[in-house]
């Protein structure tokens, strides 16, 4: 399968069920001169089930920079080298997105092999909208970040997608209850194996059942988005509750130029720019 120079194969592997594995990954698994792996010991276990023989390599957050410039010299050399995660498709929530930044730095050609992704199958089961939605992966550890993260969440209007381990549930539905309220939710687990479970409930019905309920096994949320209506009438009664001047000024503050501050306020508030700008100059 080498060539004068190699390219890199993201390879879509199963998140459950190993009967969701393509035709073509097999195939690209096999004719590979390297799989890189994020957890080698889990991968080959699939690799066994298949009988597929390929040389395995790891991969992974904490070598993610130093292995990358290896297997792209590798590739340069004319190896292909096909990228596998822990489970589901490369470069979502995982290392995958660096090596893949730095082959297209570095002009290496990087082809994806479409399959398995946990966040797409539980937006699909979860009966909420799934024409926009935003996924956030891991919340952030450090609780600053956690904080802005959760506080942008507020005003998501798109449907919304967490990962979370099952040690962390409890308290992680206890901050979205304290920063979302009263939204609908899909609780997802097992995804794909046989004891797949989906619970359709909302944040604060789902505190009480993890109170009774002991967490198993790695969740995916998806949780409702914001109504926009209401959110343009909470955001139309704050700006009500400030002068135009401070208003234009707040946005001054955060370092918008003084034109377009004025043009911002007019959307706020729904008004001709001209009120705006006669409202900040009258004096």
């Amino acid at each position: 399968m080498a060539s004068e120079c190699g390219m890199l194969f993201l390879c879509a592997t199963p998140i459950g069920n190993l009967g969701d594995i393509t035709a073509r990954v097999l195939e690209t698994l096999e004719n590979a001169d390297l799989i890189a792996a994020e957890d080698t010991r889990g991968s080959l276990k699939l690799l066994n089930h298949f009988g597929i023989k390929t040389p395995l390599t790891s991969y992974h957050e904490y070598n993610k920079y130093d292995k990358a410039r290896t297997l792209i010299a590798k590739m340069r050399e004319g190896a292909d080298i096909a990228l596998i995660t822990d489970a589901g498709t490369p470069c979502i929530s995982d290392p995958g997105e660096t090596l893949v930044a730095m082959c297209i730095e570095e002009g290496i050609r990087v082809s994806s092999l479409p399959g398995p992704a946990a966040c797409i199958t539980a937006l699909t089961l979860s009966g909420l909208p799934a024409r926009r939605f935003c996924f956030e992966a891991f919340l952030p550890s450090d609780k600053k970040e956690r904080r802005r993260i959760l506080e942008e969440l507020r005003t998501e209007t798109r449907t919304i997608i967490l990962y979370e381990a099952p040690h962390h549930l409890k308290n992680t539905l206890t901050e979205l209850n304290e920063a979302l309220g009263a939204r609908r939710m899909a609780l997802c687990r097992e995804l794909t194996k046989r004891f797949e479970e989906v619970r359709h409930m909302t944040i604060s019905e789902a505190v009480g059942y993890y109170e009774e309920n002991e967490p198993r096994g790695e969740y995916v949320l998806v949780i409702e988005g914001r109504d926009a209506g209401e959110l343009l009438q909470e955001q139309q009664a704050s700006w009500d509750s400030i002068s135009i001047p401070d208003h234009v000024a707040k946005y001054e503050q955060e370092g918008m130029d003084h034109k377009a501050a004025l043009k911002q306020v007019a959307l706020d508030r729904g008004i001709p720019k001209r009120e705006v700008y006669d409202a900040v100059h009258r004096n």
